[in-house]
């Protein structure tokens, strides 16, 4: 890497992308000296620079420019105007979009880069992703293997579909939002039922990452380790059948669908647009 390259360019910087370098860097994987990034956000950008390091652009040209591997972390209304500005400058360059809604079709019908959707979330900070990317018709295997390592250095990564990161996007993008409501509800009723907000909250919190470490880690499935818990009339078994009674299972899985969906019609919307 000379002082005029960087091995990775970042157009934006704020949540996700701000989480994604976060996460390389606690990991590793590259050090602040590798990364350009731009970001119009005056405090965001204050933060970047001096709580992770990194260095900063001036505008998107000079990431596009510098960064051997340039991240779209936009909004996915401005996908496709920032790539026509951009023309030219990424030509030759793996251009990697964290925005939902917009298809690799429409990209590469704007530029001629190589273009693939890489789908993340905000766990992605320490080092806990779950992502799944994508990969265009132009993308090498050199590509592929390069944004596999990267994502694999922050946590899970799968390779899917184009057609499929709609789904990704609402289990794994929109999914820690699910899983802080339910923490939050299961910490209400604790605090209804006598404990106080903070104890309730931390109590809460850390059965869920306790649930989950031991699921992953013990590769049970969810039915055998709720079996583990569950005595025949048992506290447990009264829980789960108000659950149950509530819907519960079937309101989770319709807000992946209808996540799903939304990221479907901005798609859509986007085509038509």
């Amino acid at each position: 890497m000379t002082a005029a390259t960087y091995r990775l360019g970042f157009i934006g910087a704020g949540k996700l992308a701000g989480s994604v370098i976060r996460g390389l860097l606690l990991k590793n994987f590259c050090a602040p000296g590798a990364i350009l990034a731009s970001e119009p956000n005056v405090e965001t950008r204050a933060q970047l620079a001096h709580e992770l390091g990194i260095s900063l652009a001036t505008d998107n040209a000079e990431v596009a420019g510098k960064g051997e591997i340039v991240f779209l972390g936009v909004k996915p209304q401005m996908v496709l105007p920032v790539l026509r500005e951009l023309g030219g400058a990424i030509a030759n360059k793996l251009v990697v979009s964290l925005a939902a809604g917009i298809r690799i079709v429409q990209m590469e019908e704007v530029t001629a880069a190589r273009i693939m959707r890489a789908l993340t979330n905000t766990p992605s900070a320490i080092g806990r992703a779950a992502s799944a990317f994508a990969s265009g018709s132009r993308v090498t295997d050199r590509d592929r293997e390069k944004i596999r390592a990267m994502f694999a250095a922050i946590g899970l990564v799968a390779e899917v579909d184009d057609e499929q990161i709609d789904a990704v996007t609402a289990l794994a993008g929109s999914g820690p939002a699910f899983v802080y409501a339910m923490i939050e509800a299961l910490a209400r009723g604790g605090e209804k039922m006598g404990l106080n907000k903070e104890a309730s909250l931390q109590l809460a919190a850390q059965t869920a990452l306790g649930a989950t470490e031991m699921m992953v880690t013990s590769g049970k499935s969810p039915q055998e380790l709720i079996k583990m818990v569950v005595s025949p009339g048992g506290t447990t078994a009264a829980g789960l059948r108000v659950m149950e009674e509530r819907s519960v299972d079937a309101a989770l899985s319709d807000a992946v669908e209808a996540a799903t969906k939304r990221g479907q019609e901005m798609a859509r919307e986007f085509t038509s647009s």
